[in-house]
């Protein structure tokens, strides 16, 4: 990921709906163990503490996807020397989607017929063996006579179906997919006659329509879709949204009103409504006011002006809507000019600031913004923490050189953001053992990559903000000795003759471990196999 790309990941990640922040303050304790010396004869010190290095461990392999073939998962219960992997063949989840009829069934149930119209499958979930790694694929199609197949990799999902027809509200179902295991789901579709019908009007304010194109959803309280997504008139600011009998007799459904196409300056707003009654009211998204301008200045920790940060508000504007504004660029003098709407009255707008990588920290400031747009004083970005320590090789004596330092964001602390996958920080350990990484505030996993015949080893740092500008110091660790783990990934029936090897799958090697209260997955290794299928892997010994 580029800079600029992991920058507008990050914003991405702070104009949404929100961050859930950590139950309670994390421990600013980065190790619970900092060496194999403190662990028993066969345990190695890990992340979560000391442990057997040859248990609890997960393969995933991923074949080749343009074969239909996705992650699937084992689990290893004692790791040996040559552990050969057999896959299964493509799992899926075989479903079938049928429409009611208003006819009734002989039985005195309800009719269906296949429903064979084109429509979009999502499927979104998690390994069943690793937790925290997620899983989503998605497709559009038309069934065949109300079957279709969507090819998946092991674990545990939500499959919702939502048809091209917008009349026709979504459905979803739940899978459970094993290794090579075709699941059966059957979704039925609503009869058009039992389709309820939410009707309304969307407007600014005081019978002034909205001059932008707009899409109004139908949510639960778990904000999952109710109906389509359907176009507001332009002309009229009506809609009419399709939504499950059922739906329509709660006391509340959500109502979501979004801008579409090139019109940032109109806000979302979700409204709750009661589906019982008419919509006698207009949605009326408010007084928003209209586009301003506000500039200023960028700098860094020592004063001197910022040149490619990306600048951008977001927040509660007038009328109660939530407005994400366009992003803006520092000039070379770090001067930026960025289009926003007014924040509500008596409100602040946030300025959110993501400097170049390795440039200072990132910010994000309250900001009055009135409907007269606004020059801001100078934006000083603090300095990220500095994380600092010194690795060992496996002798614990001798320092460990040229050994590559990942720190991953795996989760936030309260008030900060948590930063995006692919926004990581590197560096190096120089001659002496040394490494110094610059890193926001945040829950991180640090890799340590040795170039040698060593295994990687991690450990769990946690930055918290603060005024205090000392770098923050993990105790001196050695690198793990390593053991060499071979075999071959193999598709097939091995009994009968027919496996052959899988060329360039790839194949990582997990712990599941229990890290700051939470089921989780540690990488300990990954390979890619040959062209005959096989791999090499190293993994953490005593």
């Amino acid at each position: 990921m580029t800079a600029r790309g992991a920058r507008l990941a990050l914003l991405a990640v702070l104009l949404g709906a929100g961050c859930a922040l950590l139950e309670t303050e994390p421990d600013p304790s980065q190790l619970v163990c900092s060496s194999d010396d403190q662990c028993a004869l066969n345990e190695v010190c890990f992340p979560d503490g000391c442990g057997d290095p040859g248990r609890d461990i997960v393969v995933e392999v991923t074949p080749n996807p343009h074969d239909g073939l996705h992650a699937q998962d084992f689990r290893v219960e004692a790791l040996r020397p040559e552990q050969q992997l057999q896959l299964s063949g493509p799992a899926s989840v075989k479903g079938r989607v049928v429409r009611a009829t208003s006819l009734p069934a002989p039985d005195g149930g309800v009719a269906t017929r296949p429903y064979s119209e084109p429509l979009h499958l999502l499927a979104t979930g998690e390994s069943l063996l690793l937790p925290g790694v997620s899983r989503r694929y998605e497709a559009t199609l038309v069934p065949i006579n109300g079957a279709w197949e969507l090819p998946v990799g092991t674990g545990d999902y939500t499959v919702m179906l939502s048809a091209d027809d917008l009349d026709v509200p979504p459905v979803w179902g739940d899978s459970r997919v094993e290794p090579g295991a075709s699941v059966p789901l059957e979704l039925l579709l609503p009869a058009a006659d039992t389709v309820a019908r939410l009707t309304g009007r969307v407007e600014r304010q005081a019978g002034v329509l909205v001059d932008a194109a707009l899409e109004v959803q139908a949510l639960d309280t778990d904000l999952l879709p109710l109906s389509q997504r359907v176009t507001v008139t332009r002309g009229t600011g009506e809609f009419s949204l399709a939504m499950p009998r059922e739906a329509a007799r709660s006391s509340a459904v959500l109502v979501r009103v979004t801008a579409t196409g090139d019109a940032p300056w109109v806000p979302q707003k979700t409204f709750t409504v009661d589906p019982r009654t008419p919509l006698s009211e207009p949605l009326t998204l408010g007084d928003y006011g209209s586009p301003v301008q506000v500039t200023g200045r960028v700098l860094g920790p020592d004063g001197r002006p910022v040149a490619g940060a990306t600048v951008a508000f977001q927040g509660e504007v007038g009328g109660g809507g939530m407005f994400h504004g366009p992003l803006a660029t520092t000039s070379t003098e770090g001067r930026f000019a960025v289009d926003t709407l007014p924040a509500a009255p008596g409100r602040t707008l946030s300025l959110v600031v993501v400097p170049p990588s390795g440039t200072a920290g990132l910010t994000v400031l309250p900001v009055e913004v009135p409907r007269t747009g606004a020059t801001l004083p100078d934006v000083r970005l603090p300095d990220r923490r500095i994380v600092t320590g010194t690795l060992l090789l496996p002798d614990s004596t001798n320092p460990a050189a040229g050994v590559r330092v990942v720190a991953e964001p795996v989760g936030q602390v309260p008030g900060w953001p948590r930063p995006p996958a692919g926004g990581e920080a590197q560096g190096t350990t120089n001659t002496s053992g040394v490494f110094r990484l610059s890193l926001d505030p945040a829950v991180y996993r640090v890799d340590f990559v040795p170039t040698e015949n060593l295994p990687r080893v991690s450990r769990i740092v946690t930055v918290l903000p603060g005024e205090d500008t000392a770098p923050q110091e993990l105790a001196t660790f050695p690198l793990q000795k390593g053991r060499t783990v071979s075999g071959r990934v193999t598709l097939g029936d091995a009994e009968a003759g027919t496996a052959r090897g899988v060329p360039y799958a790839s194949i990582r090697f997990y712990r599941v471990v229990s890290l700051e209260g939470r089921p989780s997955s540690v990488l300990l290794s990954q390979a890619v196999s040959d062209q005959q299928g096989r791999y090499t892997a190293l993994i953490p010994v005593r």
